[in-house]
């Protein structure tokens, strides 16, 4: 399957395509059940962390600002309040994220199968409850290449001017960009194809990627829409998969993907050198 956004030049109008597709994905009544889960545990963990927001944020903004730049408070207070609410988001995300892996992936794999018409290894219940230590060790996987980034960040916050500007920014970019690999990820896990060689995908189509993330983002912040999101950014992903990557990984077991264009995106290996060597001499 091909994407109506196909070109390099049209990465940001693919991120945004994906992302609304998510929505109309979610409306289809053979999906409903496998979105009622995820709407429900995101509910619970909304209400439960914007209460803990809104109960600690004075606090939270008290010790990020020093009283010697109080008197750039009304430029510095909205960065430093985005900055923290990040990193809330972050929490938020990975906590419901590790809840609803399972149903996520499920739902990934009923998307992925009606935009192909192929029929998948069917996951039961019982099946289900056996992969979930896998799921949660991909879990770890996504929490540990993300944690010293945002420690990191976090510190370079409470250094005096860059922490009240340069920070908050690149905090957001970075937490865009870990929501796109958060998604993206239940359907590349689904079929078994590593962290390390899904994240090298994704970033060969950054924009693209960061598109959707920016996307997720900011609809989280909506109120009544962001409790849908999750089971969208999943539905959106799995398009994503579907048109993007599907094709290549699955005729291509071992190869990094290689965005130079729909036509050429495989770093070529030893064998296929060999054999295209052999196809060259064959011509002559």
């Amino acid at each position: 399957m091909s994407s109506p956004f196909s070109t390099p030049e049209s990465q940001i109008a693919s991120g945004f395509h994906y992302f609304i597709y998510g929505f109309r994905l979610i409306s289809q009544r053979a999906l409903l059940p496998f979105v009622i889960f995820p709407v429900i545990i995101n509910a619970l963990l909304m209400v439960g962390l914007i209460w803990l927001f809104f109960a600690n944020i004075s606090g939270l903004l008290d010790s990020f600002l020093p009283s010697w730049l109080e008197w750039l408070g009304f430029v510095l207070i909205p960065l430093i309040f985005l900055m923290i609410l990040v990193v809330f988001y972050f929490a938020f995300t990975t906590l419901s994220n590790f809840i609803a892996a399972p149903f996520n992936a499920l739902l990934a794999e009923k998307v992925e199968q009606q935009l192909t018409g192929e029929t998948l290894a069917e996951m039961n219940f019982t099946a289900l409850l056996k992969d979930v230590p896998r799921m949660l060790k991909r879990e770890w996987q996504k929490m540990w290449y993300s944690l010293p980034r945002l420690v990191g960040l976090f510190l370079l916050g409470f250094m005096p001017l860059l922490g009240q500007t340069i920070v908050p920014l690149l905090t957001f970019i970075f937490g865009a960009w870990l929501i796109a690999i958060q998604y993206c990820d239940y359907p590349f896990d689904n079929h078994k194809i590593t962290f390390a060689r899904m994240r090298n995908a994704l970033a060969q189509q950054r924009v693209m990627n960061f598109t959707f993330g920016v996307l997720v983002s900011l609809f989280t912040l909506l109120p009544f829409l962001n409790l849908v999101i999750m089971p969208v950014a999943v539905c959106g992903a799995t398009a994503m998969w579907v048109h993007e990557y599907r094709d290549f990984f699955l005729n291509h077991s071992s190869q990094e993907f290689y965005a130079q264009g729909k036509e050429q995106n495989i770093v070529v290996g030893k064998e296929d050198t060999q054999i295209a060597k052999q196809k060259g001499n064959a011509v002559k």
